[in-house]
């Protein structure tokens, strides 16, 4: 048995699986805010239960916003910023008496995509988060490749490729610089790029919502975003050319983005044509959770 952690700011979600994929059970719990011992005892309890319940004992898998560091072997770069400096890992797997596996949500996402989501049976898969931040995953033969400084699949934070002259510098972002993916392809990027077009505003739901209607203006806004997702994901297939492409994250769900979404890529990259899959996930928002109970392999 398997059992994942979402550990999220605002809520921690715990999900048992057996070992093929089917899930055994689920669980919600607020996350003790700005509490890191109780957030340890909340995933303690969680697991607890879990096992009783189900009378097995199990692997456990951690998603969090943030990474272990390489260098100091403490957590990085988690919005939930009670645990950036702490030995997390080592704190939680001295209190579970057990090893656990740490890796950051947007990696959990594309494992679990790989696994049994939507590239099951992909060799290379590319996981994409776009939502408030954006973010990334790749997984190799079910395996995640996380790299040498634990920042493998940050493509958030590399310049929009090809700016047009009304693009540059680009939007400040919040890692200090200017013009970045996330900047331009996060839910305010969107609303953004709408309100520059139009001077009116709008919720990016709203904006593929009224470009789904046949609104010229929120057309016009979503075709502009497609294309800077395009540049992006060119760059991401001429670096890495993987088997598939898995979009996750709030503005995944928008039918717009895949209308031809792999002939604007191919556009853009470095290749007479491509035949890349650009697939919406299968688990949604259960992926991230998912992902960590798989960050054991069978």
């Amino acid at each position: 048995m398997r059992i994942g952690i979402d550990l999220g700011g605002t809520k921690i979600e715990a999900i048992a699986l057996g070992p093929d994929g089917a899930v055994l059970r689920r669980r919600r719990v607020a996350t003790p805010a700005g509490d890191y011992d109780g957030t340890l005892r909340a995933i303690l309890s969680l697991v607890t239960e879990f096992e009783a319940a189900l009378s097995q004992t199990a692997t456990i898998g951690i998603g969090t916003p943030g990474a272990i560091s390489p260098r100091s072997g403490l957590m990085k770069n988690a919005n939930s910023t009670v645990l950036n400096g702490r030995p997390f890992d080592r704190d939680l797997a001295r209190l579970l008496g057990r090893d656990v596996r740490i890796a950051n949500d947007a990696n959990c996402f594309a494992l679990s995509e790989s696994v049994d989501g939507a590239a099951r049976g992909c060799g290379v898969v590319f996981g994409v988060i776009l939502g408030t931040g954006v973010g990334g995953g790749v997984v190799v033969d079910r395996q995640l490749v996380t790299g040498r400084n634990r920042i493998a699949g940050e493509w958030g934070h590399n310049p929009l490729p090809w700016p047009a002259p009304d693009e540059l510098p680009g939007p400040d972002c919040y890692c200090g610089r200017r013009g970045c993916l996330e900047s331009w392809l996060s839910g305010a990027g969107l609303v953004r790029s709408f309100h520059a077009l139009t001077g009116g505003a709008a919720a990016a739901p709203e904006i593929f919502a009224a470009c789904s209607s046949g609104d010229p203006a929120s057309r016009a806004a979503v075709e502009r975003y497609t294309d800077r997702l395009a540049r992006g994901l060119a760059s991401v297939v001429d670096i890495l050319d993987p088997d598939a492409i898995v979009l996750g994250g709030g503005l995944s769900n928008a039918a717009p983005l895949y209308a031809d979404l792999t002939e604007k890529i191919a556009g853009y990259a470095f290749s007479d044509g491509i035949d890349t899959p650009v697939l919406r996930a299968v688990h949604g928002d259960s992926s991230g959770v998912r992902g960590a109970a798989w960050l054991w392999p069978a």
